[in-house]
């Protein structure tokens, strides 16, 4: 059996952006869907990033980084389509460790140590802050099957709603397990829009 794989949900529409937020460049130029996609890797051995079929520039750097890209055909179908077709290219993972792309500001540690608590036999796990459950969450390979039945556009929450004594919650001191991006104005009201991703490894 493999370690843990890191999956990177990548296929979104951005319609509510206006534009490829993926591509979106951060403080230090880099794009977001690249900086959060660099932060997971980090804490994994392998990476498989779900993208959309027509979004060639994204699958490129990702490509680049080290991921398998894989597509998701239907992307308009939601993230539990996209969820389940990364699963189904890693079926000998350890684990799966699930992330955003356009969550840009979690910090490496942060997933480090989500990493750490899979591999140590968590089922499920994921961080929290002030309260709020947040990105990435880790899943066992006990969860292999029922990841791959997904559909639909809720991800895997429906397994954290069924089965609430699988699940770990792990205490995390950063704000960006809780930050996603759907408009441009957010890069700014957030605060956090001149945060490089070195400014992360602090």
């Amino acid at each position: 059996m493999s370690a843990t794989v890191g999956v990177l949900l990548a296929a979104g529409s951005s319609r509510r952006f206006g534009a490829n937020k993926l591509l979106q460049p951060m403080a230090d130029g880099e794009p977001m869907g690249v900086m959060a996609a660099r932060h997971l890797l980090a804490a994994v051995s392998r990476g498989v990033a779900v993208v959309r079929p027509d979004d060639t520039e994204l699958s490129a750097a990702l490509s680049e980084l080290g991921y398998r890209v894989v597509e998701n055909p239907q992307p308009e179908t939601g993230m539990g389509e996209s969820l389940a077709v990364a699963v189904s290219a890693s079926l000998d993972a350890g684990g799966w460790l699930v992330a955003l792309a356009d969550m840009p500001w979690i910090r490496p540690q942060t997933i480090a140590q989500v990493a750490e608590r899979l591999e140590q036999g968590a089922s499920i796990v994921a961080p929290i802050h002030n309260g709020e459950r947040g990105h990435p969450v880790g899943f066992a390979t006990r969860w292999g099957e029922r990841l791959v039945d997904l559909s639909g556009d809720h991800g895997a929450k429906q397994l954290l709603i069924d089965y609430p004594n699988d699940l770990e919650l792990l205490p995390a001191d950063d704000p960006g397990i809780l930050l996603d991006v759907d408009f441009p104005e957010q890069l700014s009201e957030t605060g956090f829009e001149s945060i490089s991703g070195n400014d992360l490894l602090g």
